[in-house]
C-alpha cells in the first residue's frame, strides 16, 4: 500500500486534539544496514510512533554517547552513502504516515551544498532536520532553504544555554524544539536530572511549536514522567541497543521487537 507521511504540524495538532504527547524515536540510518532502517521504520509507525529521527552516521560525532557512536561504526562499515539512504527514505516514506526527520551534522549538509541537500531530503519524503552542531547565528542560509521547501529546522536548547538565548532558539524553531535533558552525551540514564521539569514548563513558554526532551530519556517510567510536563520525548540509545540485540534474530523477529518496545513507550507517553 502506497501512503505519505503527514505534515508535521499536523502530526503534532492531532495528537494534541486527542490529549496526547508525541514518543519520538531514534535509530540510527544504516544499521545494521538500510533495508534493517526500512524495516524498523515501519514497525515504529505501526507501534504508533509520533515522529521518526533518523540518525545520519558520520566517523566523527560529537554529542553521540558510546551506544549511539558504535551503530554510526557499524553503518559506515556496512557501506553506509547519502545516497542509498536517500534511495531508503524514498520507499519508506511511500509506506508509514509518521513524518521521518534527518539528524544529521552540518558538515554532511555542506559538503553536499544546502540547496542540494535540502532538495533531495524533500524529494525522499523527509519532513525536516535536527542539527546539533548548527550555531543559531550560522544558520540563516539552511533555514531559508528549508522554509522553501517546506521542511523544518528543528533547534536544540541544553542544560547550559543561557537563558536570553534559549528563548530567541525557541522562537526560532520550526516543527518542534528539542530540549537536551543532560549536559554531556547521549546515553540511557537511570534517573532525570533536578530542574528538568521546571526547565520544559518555562521553554514551553518561550516556544510556539512543541517542547520534546532527548538525551538519556530510555524507559517508560521516564516518558511518563516527561509526557506531564512537555509535548513529547526522544528515546534513542536504548532502542539503538534494542535494534542491535534484535537484528541477528531476523527481520520478523526484529520488527516484532521494536514494535512491542516502542508500543510500550507510545503507551506511557499518553
Amino acid at each position: 500500500m502506497s501512503t505519505r507521511p503527514v505534515p508535521l504540524a499536523e502530526r503534532f495538532a492531532a495528537l494534541a486534539a486527542d490529549g496526547r504527547k508525541a514518543l519520538a524515536p531514534f535509530v540510527t540510518a544504516g544499521d545494521p544496514d538500510l533495508a534493517t532502517t526500512a524495516i524498523v521504520i515501519e514497525a515504529l509507525d505501526r507501534a504508533g510512533a509520533a515522529v521518526c529521527e533518523l540518525g545520519v552516521p558520520y566517523s566523527d560525532p560529537i554529542a553521540d554517547g558510546p551506544v549511539i557512536q558504535a551503530s554510526y561504526t557499524r553503518a559506515l562499515a556496512a557501506g553506509f552513502t547519502l545516497e542509498k539512504l536517500f534511495a531508503m527514505v524514498t520507499a519508506a516514506t511511500a509506506r508509514v504516515r509518521m513524518p521521518v526527520l534527518a539528524m544529521v551534522s552540518y558538515s554532511i549538509i555542506y559538503r553536499r551544498g544546502i540547496d542540494r541537500f535540502v532538495a533531495d531530503s524533500a524529494a525522499a519524503g523527509l519532513a525536516g532536520f535536527v542539527v546539533p552542531d548548527l550555531p543559531l547565528e550560522e544558520s540563516d542560509l539552511l533555514d531559508a532553504a528549508c522554509r522553501g521547501a517546506g521542511l523544518a529546522l528543528v533547534r536544540l536548547v541544553t542544560p547550559t544555554t543561557p537563558a536570553d538565548r534559549a528563548a530567541e532558539i525557541a522562537r526560532r524553531s520550526t516543527g518542534f524544539l528539542y530540549c537536551v535533558s543532560v549536559a554531556g552525551v547521549t546515553g540511557a540514564r537511570s534517573e532525570l536530572p533536578a530542574g528538568l521539569v521546571e526547565r520544559v514548563a518555562w521553554l514551553r513558554t518561550q516556544a510556539s511549536v512543541p517542547v520534546l526532551v532527548g538525551f538519556g530519556v530510555s524507559t517508560p517510567e521516564q516518558v511518563k514522567l516527561l509526557a506531564g510536563v512537555a509535548d513529547g520525548a526522544i528515546v534513542g540509545s536504548a532502542l539503538v541497543r534494542r535494534i542491535d540485540e534484535l537484528a541477528p534474530s531476523g527481520p520478523a523477529a526484529l520488527a516484532a521487537g521494536v514494535e512491542r518496545t516502542v508500543a510500550d513507550l507510545v503507551t506511557a507517553a499518553r
